[in-house]
């Protein structure tokens, strides 16, 4: 029997993320039937940070569209970029990471992961209190 792959077209919906902000739901297993990769769009508003996370089992590539955005990643999250437009940054399986929009524009990016369901891997993490002072999380179901 004969395997009939088909090319699938999405035209962009929305989805809020566990770790906080809206996203442009692009291909996915559910969107696409997407096997072992998912890619999105994120603005992240100028103001505002997601939640401290890790993506279980599944590694990131981030292609950064428009602005400007801070991560603080690794282990208790004791290391910090600051990424521009035109930046691409990578972030290995299970790397705690946490990105922070402290600039007065909003910031869009390309969020590529092998983990085609998107959100199923994303685990939460305890922000470090010398953390504690960045900008509040960015609220599920804003962005």
């Amino acid at each position: 029997m004969e395997d009939h792959k088909q090319c699938t077209v999405v035209r962009t919906g929305q989805y809020e993320g566990i770790q906080g902000g809206l996203f442009g739901a692009g291909i996915s297993a559910q969107s696409a039937g997407a096997k072992a990769l998912c890619l999105h769009r994120l603005v992240m508003p100028a103001g505002t940070r997601g939640r401290p996370h890790l993506h279980e089992g599944h590694e990131s590539a981030i292609f950064i569209q428009s602005g400007q955005v801070e991560v603080w990643h690794g282990e208790g999250l004791a290391q910090h970029v600051v990424l521009h437009a035109g930046d691409y940054f990578h972030i290995p399986a299970d790397t705690p990471h946490m990105p922070v929009n402290s600039s007065d524009e909003d910031m869009v990016c390309l969020v590529a992961r092998t983990d085609p369901n998107e959100q199923e891997g994303v685990r939460l993490l305890e922000l470090p209190d010398r953390l504690a002072a960045l900008l509040a999380p960015l609220p599920v179901g804003v962005g």
